[in-house]
């Protein structure tokens, strides 16, 4: 047999849903590279996962036919236990020999720290790959995770999303005895379902994906995907018209179909009367149309749809299409007419019919919350001198923010509530201002997402997230793993978002504590557990870590530092973040790091302060000519860093602080901290102290990493 060989595996099975295919496609390789590499069967090349709505397969063009042979080295029995006087080997000898299945003869004596000791070298054959392969597949198979999962042999058989019908699994050609469910492993394949055959013989990596192919079937999403944008863009081309950019919905489509062809259809052009944000979810959400553009970016009547299929022959499918789009483009216009013959703000008793949570009441008891934040947070920036917060807009924002969950329009098409509502409000008179605000309260709903646009959205927004969370956390919904029914992460990352794009001044302490208390008073009062305020901020901070991390590009180090000193308003810590960035790489800032680490173990391990700290530093009781000039410089820095920080200059006392490290450094040169003479002890412990709470109220340098060890 080869060195090397190459693999496939395929497992072929009824439609996998094609939400869940990208992360199984992942997690499939991830899986694999993890048991080949503990059996070092992999060679450079790398494990390729390839997923359709019909299939996971994985090819490898360069897999170790057998293991590489494994030395190891026995250690036996002394020298001196293992030959006597006259160098004849003793029991103690041949029993070692005897154990490893090696005459005397073979032995030899191995030097170690203890002296000499008989050893032996034994080669552990490497086994086949074959047999390695037949007996881990099973278990990749099993280790795929799936939202859900189906039993289709018996509740004591595999598990998968959905029954499996075909297995490949060849090895140099070569079938693997494997049996995956009541599918037996073979050389054959199947092709599309309606264009392919239903058995397509393959050999191996080289010619699976040009056999499947000819058969109708491209295993590569990006071959899918490339085919899709080619022909979406040579469809409207040559109208003059252009795709509406829609990336979740180009993922769908890419893995909803094995072969993908695209058609333009067409509407009637009257149905453009309706918003555009009502037509595109009409045919996105139901129909996984994408919408056709013209040039200034206003809507066109036609729609592009992807088949499964590699023509639409005789139009009969585009008909078909645009047929069941003209209904359900009716179904929208009666909605949107019926819905509005009557003002918004007339559904708000509706909402107290509407359950949120059984804990935190109905729909109305969470508008009431959200009326009385959003009223709070607007005289806060008002009082602060933002003139243009509106009391007025956000208290009417937030009364109409849930109003569109009772309307038919949102029953039928959830994924536009807000949106139909700032639609309604705006075609109902509304001012502009509260309308946006109704609109924009989900956002951001990403980190990519745009934050609402005006400030009374941005009122309601902050509102309706903090409510949910601080709800939430006070009846005990806490998010665990995976589980977050309410979205409270992201309407925590939503939060700091908003602060953090508007540099609004806001107290995190003051709004979570603000949003409490607004639980306790509700006509329905909730009970609170006592630790929600702590566990909402951290909460909080957690997130705002992530996104300063992720959008922000700033290091963890840098973020705890600054954390460490104060987060409460998240704006400021952003700026002390960035002026810790803008000074890390001067010449004074890591060794200062590194001191700093170094006092905090000093008094850490000095224990409780209660024990040695005085009431203040003694100047009389310096010893040292460097505890002295410490003391003096540290004085005139923290004056100096003082005023900056007032004024918010933080890299300038950041710069201020790091030019201590000459004095620093002479100190612990110079210096015996644990002195025998208690009092001296405790008046240099109590001057590192005050030195370490007089520069952390920017910083805290000794969160920063260091390349090197204090």
């Amino acid at each position: 047999m080869k060195a090397t060989t190459d693999f496939l595996f395929e497992i072929g099975c009824e439609e996998i849903p094609a939400g869940m295919l990208p992360g199984a496609v992942e997690e499939f390789k991830v899986i694999l590279e993890k048991y080949f590499g503990a059996h070092k069967l992999l060679e450079e090349a790398a494990v390729e996962t390839l997923g359709a709505p019909r299939r996971l397969a994985a090819t490898c063009a360069s897999i170790r036919a057998r293991q590489p042979d494994e030395i190891k080295e026995m250690t036996g029995p002394p020298k001196s236990v293992a030959f006597d006087n006259v160098g004849t080997p003793t029991r103690a000898a041949e029993s070692f020999a005897h154990k490893v299945g090696l005459p005397i003869s073979k032995l030899s004596l191995v030097t170690t720290p203890k002296g000499e000791y008989l050893a032996a070298k034994q080669v552990i054959r490497g086994r086949a790959a074959k047999d390695i392969l037949e007996e881990i597949l099973p278990r990749v198979v099993a280790e795929i995770t799936w939202p859900r999962s189906m039993y289709w042999t018996g509740a004591t058989g595999l598990r998968f999303i959905r029954p499996i019908r075909w297995v490949v699994a060849l090895l140099g050609g070569k079938t693997l005895r494997l049996t995956l469910g009541d599918a037996v492993a073979g050389k054959f394949s199947a092709g599309h379902r309606f264009l392919g055959k239903s058995r397509v013989p393959v050999s191996g990596a080289k010619d699976y994906a040009s056999k499947l192919r000819r058969n109708f079937v491209l295993v590569r999403a990006e071959d899918r995907r490339k085919k899709i944008a080619t022909e979406l863009r040579r469809l409207v081309a040559s109208k003059g018209l252009r795709v509406h950019e829609d990336a979740r919905l180009m993922d769908l489509v890419t893995y909803l179909n094995e072969f993908p062809a695209a058609i333009l259809g067409g509407f009637d052009p009257s149905y453009l009367d309706l918003p555009d944000e009502i037509l595109i979810t009409v045919m996105r959400g139901h129909q996984k149309y994408f919408a056709v553009e013209r040039k200034d970016g206003s809507l066109a009547p036609h729609f592009l749809t992807i088949i499964n299929l590699d023509k639409d022959r005789a139009g009969l499918i585009r008909a078909g299409h645009e047929r069941v789009l003209r209904a359900r483009f009716a179904d929208a216009r009666f909605f949107w007419e019926a819905d509005q013959k009557c003002r918004l703000a007339d559904y708000l008793p509706k909402l107290g019919a509407v359950t949120y949570q059984a804990k935190l009441g109905s729909y109305g008891d969470k508008v009431e919350r959200v009326r009385s934040l959003a009223r709070w947070l607007a005289e806060q920036w008002f009082a602060s001198g933002i003139s243009h917060a509106s009391v007025a807009s956000a208290d009417r924002a937030a009364e109409l923010a849930k109003c569109d969950l009772v309307t038919d329009m949102v029953r039928e098409f959830t994924e536009l509530q807000g949106i139909v509502g700032g639609l309604y409000a705006k075609a109902q008179g509304e001012p502009e201002e509260v309308a946006w605000a109704v609109y924009d309260h989900y956002k951001p709903l990403g980190l990519d997402d745009p934050i609402p646009r005006n400030i009374a959205g941005q009122a309601v927004a902050l509102a309706d997230k903090l409510d949910s969370l601080a709800g939430c956390f006070a009846v005990g919904l806490i998010p665990s793993g995976s589980s977050d029914p309410f979205a409270l992460r992201r309407a925590a990352m939503g939060i700091v978002k908003i602060l953090i794009e508007t540099k609004l001044p806001l107290s995190l302490s003051l709004m979570i504590a603000r949003s409490i208390r607004t639980l306790a008073k509700s006509p329905a009062p909730i009970a609170v557990a006592p630790d929600a305020e702590k566990q909402v901020m951290e909460f909080i901070l957690e997130r705002a870590r992530f996104v300063l991390r992720e959008r922000g590009g700033l290091a963890y180090d840098e973020i705890n530092a600054a954390f460490a000193a104060g987060a409460d308003d998240l704006v400021d810590a952003v700026r002390r973040i960035e002026a810790i960035k803008g000074i890390r790489k001067t010449r004074n800032f890591e060794p200062l790091a590194i001191s700093f680490k170094r006092i905090r173990k000093i008094l850490e391990k000095a224990g409780p302060d209660s024990g040695w700290k005085l009431p203040a530093v003694r100047p009389d009781l310096f010893t040292e000519e460097a505890e002295r000039q410490l003391h003096s410089q540290a004085a005139t820095v923290a004056r100096e860093a003082e005023k900056y920080k007032r004024e918010g200059r933080y890299r300038e006392a950041l710069q201020g602080i790091a030019g201590l490290r000459p004095v620093v450094d002479l100190f612990f040169d110079d210096v015996m901290v644990m002195a025998d003479d208690e009092q001296i002890r405790k008046n240099r412990l109590t001057l590192l102290s005050e030195l370490l709470s007089e520069f952390s109220k920017i910083a805290d340098f000794s969160e920063i990493a260091t390349r090197e060890k204090a």
